[in-house]
């Protein structure tokens, strides 16, 4: 086996590194969005007074987004585009159905 083979074999030829990286970047943006989402409507409710569990929910709605999508980039490293697609899309799904469940909350009133 020489040098060229083994190099040639470690590379997936299904999936260009530019496809790879664009996914990651548009997923990233998205999720970033979710984060900064987060943030801007956690500031008014600084000045508030508002429960413990509502400040953790809030903090946890920025934390969330960030560890998701790098979960999901740990567990879809040497898959195919579509299986890293699907899974960036589902955790983007989580974040969302969080992130209603944390608006919900605050919204309600609840201490």
């Amino acid at each position: 086996m020489t040098a060229e083979s083994s190099v040639s074999s470690q590379v997936d030829p299904r999936r260009p590194r530019w496809i790879f990286y664009t996914l990651l970047g548009v997923f990233g943006l998205l999720y970033a969005y979710a984060i900064w989402n987060a943030i801007a409507y956690m500031i008014p409710l600084v000045g508030l007074a508002v429960g413990a569990t509502i400040w953790v929910a809030l903090i946890l709605a920025i934390i969330l987004p960030a560890v998701i999508y790098a979960v999901a980039i740990a567990l879809t490293r040497r898959r195919g585009l579509g299986t890293v697609a699907l899974v960036l899309l589902a955790g983007l799904g989580v974040v969302a159905v969080f992130w209603l469940d944390v608006v919900g909350y605050t919204l309600s009133g609840a201490r």
